[in-house]
Order: C-alpha cells, then sequence, then structure tokens
C-alpha cells in the first residue's frame, strides 16, 4: 500500500451497505478535519474527548442528509460543560466536500477529575436538520444517558427515530515525523427502516426505561442485527483510525460475510459559516444602550467566533436596531 492510498481516505466518509441484511453504515476518517477543530482551542483533555467524539459522531450522521442541508448537534448539559455544539454542511453541489465545525462551551474551574462525559451533568443531546431557507427545521431530543456521547447517539435513533443504530469509534493524537496531530475514525450501522416499526417487548433496556437498539428488532431481522454488532464489537482502534487499514478492506475484515457493497465516498474539510455580515445581523437586534454596554474604551464593538477564532470588530454606530450596514 502506498502513502498516497492511505491519505486518500483521510477526511472522508464511505457509505456502505450489508447485502445480507438490511443494514446501512458509513465509515468516517478525520485527520485535517479534527486536528484543525481542536487547534481552534486551548481545550483541556477531557473537552478535547468530547468534541473529537462529537465531531466524528457529526461525520457519520450528517452524511445523510441533502445538498445544502445543515445538520447540527448540540449536547446541553448542567455540569461543568455547558454545551458542546458542532454543525455538519452538506455539500453546496455533487462533487463539493461537505463542511464540518464544533466547539465547546464549559466552566473551567468546575472540571473534576474523571470521566470526560461526567463532566456534562444532567441534560439533553439533540439533532438539528436546517432544510433551507422557508423551510421549518427538525428538531428531535432525547436525555443524556448511557456514559458516552456515543451511547447517547444510539438512545437518540432508538428512542426518537425508532432506527436500531450502534456506532465504534476510536479517537486519539498520533505522532508522526516528530509532529503530533489528532487522528479519529468510526464505523456507523443502521438498521433500515421499517414502514411500521415495532418495539420488542415492553419499554426500553436503556436507562431510565429509555429505548436501546436491540429493543428494537425481534425475529430474523433480531438475528441479523446481532450477527453484525457482534462483527462489530471485534473492530480494534487502529483498524478504525488508519491509515494503515483502508475503509473498504476494514469492511471486508469485519463483515466479508455479510456481502458489504461500497458507494461513492463524501471528502470532509473544515468549514465555518461566520462573517463580517453575519456577525453583524445578529448584533442588530440589540438596542443602542445594550451596544453602548458592550462597547470598549477605545470605542469599537467586538466579536470572536466561537468555533473558528474569527476577530471582528465594529463601529457602533452602524450596529443595533434600525442601523444599517457597514464594513467591518
Amino acid at each position: 500500500m502506498t502513502i498516497g492510498s492511505q491519505i486518500a481516505w483521510d477526511d472522508t466518509v464511505l457509505p456502505f451497505q450489508l447485502d445480507r441484511s438490511d443494514i446501512r453504515g458509513r465509515v468516517v476518517r478525520l485527520d485535517g478535519v479534527l486536528e484543525e477543530v481542536l487547534s481552534k482551542h486551548d481545550y483541556p483533555p477531557q473537552i478535547e474527548a468530547l468534541v473529537a467524539e462529537a465531531s466524528l459522531l457529526t461525520a457519520l450522521i450528517g452524511q445523510a442528509i441533502k445538498l445544502r442541508w445543515k445538520l447540527s448537534l448540540q449536547i446541553r448539559g448542567n455540569g461543568a460543560v455547558r454545551m458542546i455544539a458542532t454543525d455538519y454542511y452538506g455539500p453546496s453541489e455533487d462533487g463539493e466536500p461537505a463542511r464540518i465545525r464544533a466547539y465547546a462551551s464549559y466552566v473551567a474551574e468546575d472540571l473534576a477529575s474523571g470521566a470526560a462525559f461526567d463532566q456534562l451533568g444532567e441534560g439533553y443531546f439533540a439533532i438539528l436538520i436546517d432544510q433551507g431557507q422557508g423551510m421549518v427545521p427538525y428538531q428531535g431530543i432525547t436525555p443524556i444517558a448511557g456514559g458516552s456521547l456515543t451511547a447517547c447517539a444510539e438512545t437518540y435513533f432508538a428512542q426518537s427515530e425508532q432506527l436500531p443504530t450502534r456506532f465504534a469509534l476510536s479517537f486519539g493524537q498520533s505522532t508522526a515525523n516528530g509532529a503530533t496531530h489528532w487522528r479519529g475514525g468510526g464505523v456507523m450501522l443502521q438498521h433500515m427502516p421499517k414502514a411500521s416499526p415495532g418495539v420488542a417487548g415492553e419499554g426500553g433496556s436503556g436507562e431510565g426505561g429509555l429505548l436501546q437498539h436491540h429493543d428494537l428488532l425481534e425475529g430474523d431481522e433480531g438475528e441479523n442485527w446481532t450477527r453484525a454488532n457482534l462483527l462489530l464489537d471485534t473492530v480494534e482502534d487502529l483498524e478504525l483510525v488508519g491509515p494503515s487499514v483502508q475503509p473498504p478492506d476494514l469492511l471486508v475484515r469485519l463483515f466479508h460475510e455479510e456481502e458489504p457493497r461500497v458507494f461513492e465516498a463524501q471528502t470532509l474539510r473544515f468549514g465555518c459559516s461566520c462573517s463580517a455580515d453575519r456577525v453583524r445581523e445578529s448584533l442588530s437586534i440589540y438596542a443602542p444602550e445594550e451596544i453602548a454596554e458592550m462597547t470598549t474604551d477605545e470605542g469599537i464593538l467586538t466579536a470572536d467566533c466561537q468555533f473558528c477564532g474569527a476577530h471582528y470588530e465594529f463601529d457602533p454606530a452602524t450596529l443595533g436596531t434600525g442601523a444599517r450596514s457597514g464594513d467591518a
């Protein structure tokens, strides 16, 4: 295998289907995207882990949305971590890359030792889909539960969408040629939606009675789903993050008896939608006296993008209710 073939799969999502079962899935590899997402902020290790996990989930879930749509993950808690937010922007045209951005809001002095997920406390996991101008955004919400963001996502699809879904993720920092950078990878399995989804048994087997992926299927479908999940459980971390094992080879290793069939891969890039005009528009809701309170002693109003760190400066006279646009 050449180095070029390894790198070609970085920052991609590869959709696939298991023809022996009604199961579809995706394989993701994040390299430059994950590095850029995390390099925008000086996060503590626990926050880095949560943002990396959320970014991988976003890439896997977002690949299914249509051109020019936006999918967002919002995880809000009452612990040290108040919010993790991610966006996946569908390609503007066929063949164009999708874009991902992410950030976390947290109270540094409230961070404690222990698992990263525990820093969230109680709250909710939400997926939002913006279908474009003139359309009402879709939003689905489930409680934070299960011990990881991955478990939250699986619960979301079982509880909110009635779709059995599994994720296997791995991420961390790797060293190559003396430089350290972030890499991550993962696999998503999802049972094809049924016309009339049912629930096997009464209630859910998850925390607080929430539905889990294995609660939704029975009979032959349940056996197929269980078999695919057992195969997914055998995947190793290094197989997930790469780059030594290419995604198509990984699918053959894991699911060769399930007859995996791959489709066209989607490339990914870091991308932020912020701009001076967008920031100016968001500030237009404030009254002149509120604008005055936000103005510095030097007579300027500043704003920084939470996702990419871009810095904007404005003349307060051009902002506020009824203000006319000017140059930033």
